[in-house]
Formats: structure tokens, C-alpha cells, sequence
């Protein structure tokens, strides 16, 4: 993987603001990066962004801007779009219910000219845990693949796992989970893949209960979790993915506390702004020349209610939900890594055992068998040190297919985590610009619309003479 890709990305590289040439140097206000004050606490004031409050006065241009600004800027389409021959669609949530319990499954429909498929077009319905257990699977089939992550069984809280809004949000996640395996040019063709794409609902809780069982995945966790803290060399390479991904996760989760404060901050202020709007409603039924005007303010509030509460609700679905995503992904690469630390210490383990040996029957050559438990039994000292030698000679030929073998098997999980890595780091610039350029465009267009309505506000308050020539505004 290049350097560049798993270096860090610098808060700093931001441009400092206008500022106006007549004021002073010292009234500049600084403000801490959010994203580097989350985890460098200990930061002094070379690492703070410099902003000039002064640069955001209003200029005699008008405040409206067309979000065009952003629909000019177009992502790359996928160079593989046209030999792409997996194509999968999660839709249609259905809600069953048994005497047990209540729960949703989605459709999965398949697209395909593969030959193992019996058909071009496949449709079965599968319901969360089907979607976990193929998670499982793959996880436990490739270990040094970065499987991509599902959403948390009950991850919007605010919402009824039965609503229309939580199933939407749902589909999506399990949607981009679908498509996110079917592009991958490993996973794509895994048969617990095929099974789930294909199988019938008896066929797949059959082949469902094959596998390992829950013991042996914590044992493995655990003694992955165990291999990563006592790595002590691993190489330089991936003590940058570490060290990026802990500081891509850190910062990640400063966005994700800020988001959330926003939006509740935001919901608090559509709490307010709607019981606002009643009062000027109230207020016209006792001023009747005051009438037309409250009632104008009472429209508009309304309707920029209904705009704040969509700003919400897209905030919500289109960037908050992705940044959480991309968190549990943080997470899963920190998985891979935990998996390839635990192969490079068994083999690190071996080699030293190995070196071991091979020290000790050096030693086996000079040394005097006279005194050893065999010649005390009453065999030759001789024979007991050939005994020895040709039983250490077997132990190194052991070891020694056994270190080819790790070896092996570490050089494969490195370069399939190199491979992904990579993929992951391109399909992550392209999702975060997607994020970034959604939600500046959505802020465009809401205050657009608001500050369309109070203009509207305002001439409905203020009517203007369309007959004065001279531009004179008359009021009513």
C-alpha cells in the first residue's frame, strides 16, 4: 500500500479565512480543530486553525447561492461498472409475526450471468441474523479480508424497529452491505454468499446450523486480542495502518458526538419554532389590522418548520448514519489486524522454537551422556545421545515445515490486507466526498428555501406598488 494512503491526513491543511486589511492582527479569534482537540489535549496554539470572524460580515452580493456550486462537482464513476457481473437488490421489508416473536424480512433479489447460478434473476427473503450469520461466515473463512460491517441490531433508538423510517434506513445499510461483497473480487464468490443469495428458506436454516460454534469464535477473539497486544515487531507498514486507523476512529467519533449534538440541538429548536407558529395565529384574532400580517408570519414559520424537520431527518440518514458506519468499519479493520497479528506471533513463535532446537543439538554433539537417565537405566551413553540427536533432527524437520507453512500463510494475509486496504481507502474517499458534498448541498438548498419564504414573508407584509416607475416602495 502507499505511504500516502495510510499516512494520517492533517487537520492543519485548511486555508485561513479573509480577513480585512485594516484590522489588526490581534483581532483575530482562534479556534480549536474539534477533530484534533478530541484526542491532543495537550496540543499548544501551533495546532489551532486561525479564523477571522470578521471575514464572515455580509457583503452587498446577494446571500442566495444556487446549489449548482455543488452539482458541479461529479464523482467518479466505478472503472468496473461494465464487467461488474453480480448484482444484488435489498428491498420490499415485510413484517412477519409467530407466537414467539415479531420480526422484518427484506427481499434479495439477484442479477447474474455467473455459471454456478441456475439462473439469470434469483429473489429469496432473508431477515437480519441471516444477514449476521453470512457476516460470520465470512469473517471466519477469510480472516485477513476486511469484511464489511452491518449495521447494530437496534441502532436508531429514536425509532421503532417496525416504522417505515427505521426499515428505510435499515435497506440501506443492508443494501450497501450486498453491494459492498458483491464488488469484491474474493468475497463475491464465496459459497456462503452463494448459499445466501440462492438458497430456500428450509435449505438455508439447514445450512445455518453447520459451522463453528459460538465458543470457538470467542476463543479465537480472544486469542487475537491477546496477539496484538504482545506484538512486539511488527513490520512498519502495518504499524501505519494501526496508527491511522486509531486516529481515522478517533476522529470519526468526534464527528459523530458533534452530529448528535447538532441534531438534537436541532430538534429542540423545531420544538420551539412549532409551538411559535400558534402564537401568531392567536395573536390575529384580536388585531384586525394586524390580521394579514400574523397570519403571513404563521404560514411562513410553518413552512420552515416542515423545512427544518426534512434537514433533520436527511442529517440523520445522510451523514450521521454513514459516519457511524464508517466507525463500525474502523472497527473491523482493527479486527483484520488483531487476525494478521495473531498468524505473524505463531509464526514469530515457531521460528524462535526452532532456533531452540537447533541450539540444543549443538549442544547434544559435545555433550556427555555418562550422567543421563538412559545410561543410569544401563544403556549405552552413546546410544542414548544418538537416540537424542536423531529425535531433535525430527522435531527440526517439523518445525521446520511448520514455519513454511506460516510463513506462507502470513505472506498471503499480508498481501490480501495490503489488497483490500487499498480498495477500502479508494471506496472511502469516495464516500466521505459523497457525504461532504450531500450535506453541504442540503444546507444550501435549506436555507435557500427559508430565506425564499421570508422574503415572501416580507412582501407579503410590505406589498410593493408595481405602477411606481420611480422604485418608491408605497405601503398598504
Amino acid at each position: 500500500m502507499a505511504e500516502e494512503t495510510a499516512t494520517p491526513h492533517s487537520v492543519k491543511d485548511d486555508a485561513e479565512l479573509d480577513s480585512s486589511p485594516t484590522k489588526a492582527a490581534d483581532e483575530n479569534v482562534k479556534f480549536r480543530d474539534p477533530l484534533l482537540s478530541g484526542f491532543d489535549r495537550e496540543s499548544d496554539d501551533d495546532g489551532m486553525e486561525s479564523l477571522d470572524l470578521n471575514a464572515s460580515i455580509k457583503s452587498d452580493q446577494t446571500v442566495s447561492r444556487s446549489s449548482s456550486l455543488i452539482a458541479n462537482f461529479k464523482l467518479d464513476e466505478d472503472a468496473d461498472a461494465e464487467t461488474k457481473d453480480l448484482f444484488i437488490v435489498v428491498d420490499d421489508p415485510e413484517k412477519h409475526t409467530s407466537t414467539l416473536e415479531s420480526y422484518i424480512t427484506f427481499r434479495v433479489q439477484t442479477k447474474t450471468n455467473r455459471s454456478e447460478f441456475d439462473g439469470a434473476e434469483l429473489s429469496v427473503r432473508r431477515r437480519y441474523n441471516d444477514f449476521l450469520w453470512l457476516r460470520q461466515r465470512l469473517e471466519e473463512t477469510y480472516c485477513t479480508h476486511l469484511v464489511p460491517p452491518l449495521p447494530a441490531k437496534h441502532s436508531l433508538k429514536r425509532l421503532d424497529r417496525f416504522s417505515p423510517e427505521f426499515l428505510r434506513v435499515r435497506e440501506g445499510a443492508l443494501q450497501k452491505f450486498l453491494t459492498r461483497l458483491a464488488d469484491h473480487p474474493v468475497l463475491s464468490f464465496d459459497k456462503n454468499l452463494f448459499v445466501f443469495l440462492t438458497a430456500k428458506a428450509w435449505e438455508f436454516q439447514a445450512h445455518k446450523k453447520q459451522g463453528s460454534g459460538i465458543f470457538s469464535r470467542v476463543t479465537d477473539s480472544l486469542h487475537n486480542m491477546g496477539a496484538s497486544y504482545m506484538m512486539k515487531n511488527r513490520p512498519p507498514e502495518f504499524v501505519v495502518m494501526h496508527e491511522y486507523i486509531q486516529t481515522f476512529g478517533e476522529k470519526l467519533g468526534v464527528m459523530d458526538r458533534i452530529s448528535q449534538r447538532i441534531l438534537k440541538e436541532s430538534t429542540e429548536y423545531l420544538t420551539e419554532l412549532t409551538e411559535w407558529a400558534p402564537c401568531f395565529m392567536l395573536w390575529a384574532n384580536s388585531e384586525d389590522k394586524l390580521k394579514a400580517s400574523l397570519l403571513a408570519m404563521s404560514k411562513n414559520i410553518e413552512e420552515c418548520c416542515k423545512e427544518l424537520k426534512d434537514m433533520i431527518d436527511s442529517t440523520e440518514d445522510d451523514f450521521a448514519q454513514p459516519l457511524k458506519e464508517y466507525i463500525l468499519y474502523t472497527e473491523s479493520v482493527k479486527g483484520v489486524l488483531r487476525r494478521r497479528d495473531a498468524m505473524q506471533m505463531e509464526y514469530d513463535m515457531i521460528v524462535e522454537e526452532l532456533a531452540k532446537k537447533k541450539e540444543e543439538r549443538e549442544q547434544i554433539k559435545t555433550s556427555d551422556q555418562t550422567y543421563s537417565i538412559g545410561a543410569f537405566l544401563g544403556k549405552d551413553p552413546e546410544d542414548v545421545k544418538e537416540t537424542k540427536r536423531e529425535k531433535l533432527e525430527q522435531q527440526l524437520v517439523d518445525l521446520t515445515q511448520q514455519m513454511d507453512m506460516l510463513n506462507d500463510r502470513l505472506v498471503v494475509a499480508n498481501a490480501d490486507l495490503k489488497a483490500d486496504m487499498e480498495r477500502w481507502h479508494i471506496n472511502k474517499q469516495r464516500d466521505m466526498k459523497e457525504i461532504f458534498l450531500n450535506m453541504a448541498e442540503r444546507n444550501i438548498q435549506y436555507y435557500e428555501r427559508c430565506l425564499e419564504k421570508w422574503e415572501n414573508t416580507v412582501r407579503d407584509i410590505h406589498p410593493r406598488n408595481e405602477n411606481a416607475e420611480d422604485g418608491i416602495i408605497v405601503s398598504s
